[in-house]
């Protein structure tokens, strides 16, 4: 394909800012005890969500997981509704019933994240065997982490994709740790994308802090899938900026390695291809300026929103 279009890159621009300033925000509100529970930051890996999901037509579907607020954000969820989910209130997209980790929004076709690890991976295989049924070109994709890639659900799954030929494509984030377990030490490949091979599909690694990289890696296996042609695996390499979730303070992450990775921040590519293509400080500060407008703006509605109502909550479970 040739070159991204410019406009194209300042919204991935954008996108991928809005995802990083959320994250920070909604942990300063976490630590004022706004946002209760745990709270799994998506910092460092938000080039993941942009590339990929910018990749897809609105009506395709994604399935996201525990770490999966860039995900929603990326598929258009407005930053100020995922705010007030994560603060529990009344005016968020599950009406605070979700919270950080059950965000879903089915007229965006989202269909959730997931509190458990690689339990999205066989709900996206089955919303694509339901596209496969009704005849549509429609996609999905699913969202996973390194450590979800070694449980059996995922090997179950990606081979039942593979036999149906069913349009789904599965985005393997390897951020380098299942919590605390660094990807080195529950696997000797240094390619997690390989295990597609085993499956019969196709199989690529990604620079996963380039959202340009992802998206243009995106356009094959979106058109296999659209096609008929059948699943395929990206394996989106990646670094998690902190812990595994806002009260781990990561201490067993090498400092020179974090360092490393930090040096690739997927924010500071994306000012690099808009300055390349001709863009300017000004433009790009601009936009900067938009982002942490619509952030304050997040806040504001969260903490003002109301409470969800205790007699509606009874009812429903009342009628369920």
């Amino acid at each position: 394909m040739g070159e991204i279009d410019v406009e194209l890159l300042k919204k991935m621009y954008e996108l991928v800012y809005t995802i990083r300033r959320f994250e920070q925000r909604g942990i300063e509100q976490y630590r004022q005890g706004y946002i209760r529970g745990y709270y799994h930051p998506c910092l460092g890996q938000e080039a993941v969500a942009v590339g990929g999901i910018l990749a897809l037509q609105p009506d395709d579907y994604i399935v996201s997981n525990h770490r999966g607020h860039g995900h929603a954000i990326a598929k258009g969820h407005e930053p100020k509704f995922m705010m007030a989910e994560l603060f529990g209130k009344a005016t968020g997209y599950c009406r605070g019933r979700g919270g950080s980790m059950h965000v879903s929004s089915l007229p965006l076709n989202n269909l959730g994240a997931n509190g458990i690890v690689g339990g999205g991976i066989p709900l996206a295989a089955g919303a694509a065997l339901g596209i496969r049924r009704k005849g549509s070109s429609q996609v999905v994709l699913s969202f996973f982490s390194d450590g979800a890639a070694g449980n059996g659900v995922f090997h179950e799954t990606v081979n039942m994709a593979a036999i149906y030929k069913l349009p789904v494509i599965f985005m393997l984030e390897n951020n380098h740790w299942a919590v605390s377990t660094p990807v080195e030490y529950s696997t000797l490949v240094p390619d997690l994308a390989c295990r597609g091979a085993c499956y019969g599909m196709p199989a690529l690694s990604v620079d996963g802090n380039d959202a340009v990289k992802v998206y243009e890696a995106m356009q094959e296996p979106i058109s296999r899938a659209r096609k008929g042609e059948g699943p395929s695996l990206l394996e989106l390499k990646t670094y998690r900026h902190s812990g595994h979730h806002v009260n781990d303070p990561g201490l067993y992450m090498p400092r020179d390695t974090l360092g490393a990775w930090k040096a690739k921040d997927p924010v500071d590519i994306m000012k690099t291809h808009l300055k390349r293509r001709g863009v300017s400080d000004a433009i790009i500060e601009k936009i900067t300026k938009k982002v942490e407008d619509v952030m304050e703006d997040a806040v504001r509605f969260a903490v003002e929103s109301p409470e969800p109502s205790v007699e509606e909550f009874l009812a429903e479970i009342k009628n369920a």
